[in-house]
């Protein structure tokens, strides 16, 4: 565990709550976000990310600050998958561009609650039982295996438990009504298409913290690093959706980079849990390693999937 002083968590929060405040300031309107926009977002919440990873390094010191520029690379690579669910969801539920950006800040909003009860909750786990990271590393290697396998594409948003929850609570109707979540129907208030979609977004966010999670805390078992790290990655989100849409099949073997990287951060797992429960002898992958490795396959799986386009891009092209 770092030494982190209060003052810094302070800090983390005062930034995230301005953002978000910010974030939300600057939408308040309802409207497509356009390629130049989101770009603008996305530069901006990167180079936050990157400006705390700099004051991590020099207030908390240069392992921890390795550590979180890790952790964040990794979850930012991990929620490509998100992106490509996000569009799956608004594509089911034809949800207008404009009110886009209000659903996803909202699961936005739940995805920080979440992930730092599942954190949490992860990081005491792993202090008191080492050998829990043989069972997350189980979780990487099935989760490799079902990407390369092709069988990662089967969610379906309409039947999604907090969907059919959501219908059994409230009515639910059919239209939508602007950029509302409830309307009133014959003195009764219903649910619009929109209350379903957030709920989509956010029991997909759960699934993805299966992988996220164990990933995470292969990196660092420190519940400011791991948070944070989380927090800053989804924060960028939105922005990369809407930077990254139409694009994202162009980036067909990035599926691939991801299998690796889970595969990989397995690896690390089995060996971190060795090291602690069997013995010393067993070596640990550093941090810095581990940062060198997502970068890389990253930018060749990215590359790679520029060099050599789908084939029905390719013919069309």
């Amino acid at each position: 565990m770092h030494d982190v002083p209060f003052w810094l968590w302070a800090v983390f929060v005062v930034i995230v709550v301005a953002s978000l405040a910010v974030d939300l300031f600057a939408h308040r309107t309802a409207h497509a976000i356009g390629f130049r926009e989101a770009t603008a977002w996305s530069v901006a919440w990167i180079s936050l990310a990157i400006l705390f990873g700099g004051v991590v390094f020099l207030v908390v010191g240069t392992d921890a600050g390795v550590e979180y520029t890790t952790a964040w690379l990794l979850e930012k690579s991990l929620s490509v998958d998100n992106l490509f669910v996000f569009a799956l969801i608004f594509s089911y539920f034809q949800v207008p561009r404009a009110y886009q950006h209000r659903v996803l800040f909202l699961g936005v909003l739940g995805a920080l609650v979440f992930r730092g009860l599942f954190l949490a909750a992860g990081v005491a786990v792993v202090s008191r039982f080492t050998a829990v990271l043989y069972v997350f590393a189980a979780v990487l290697f099935w989760s490799t295996y079902k990407i390369l396998k092709g069988e990662d594409e089967s969610f379906d948003p309409g039947k999604s438990v907090a969907v059919r929850l959501l219908r059994k609570v409230i009515p639910v109707r059919d239209e939508y009504a602007g950029p509302h979540f409830f309307v009133k129907e014959a003195g009764k208030r219903v649910a619009t298409p929109l209350l379903a979609v957030v709920a989509a977004i956010e029991a997909a966010d759960l699934v993805f913290a299966v992988d996220s999670v164990p990933a995470v805390l292969a990196v660092s078992s420190d519940v400011f690093i791991v948070y944070t790290s989380n927090a800053f990655a989804i924060l960028g989100l939105r922005a990369l959706y809407f930077m990254l849409a139409g694009l994202l099949d162009r980036f067909h073997y990035l599926s691939v980079g991801l299998a690796v990287i889970l595969g990989f951060i397995g690896v690390k797992l089995v060996l971190q849990a060795t090291h602690e429960t069997v013995t010393t002898a067993v070596p640990e992958i550093p941090s810095l390693v581990s940062l060198a490795v997502i970068v890389v396959v990253l930018a060749v799986s990215m590359t790679v999937s520029v060099l050599r386009p789908p084939a029905e891009q390719d013919k069309t092209g």
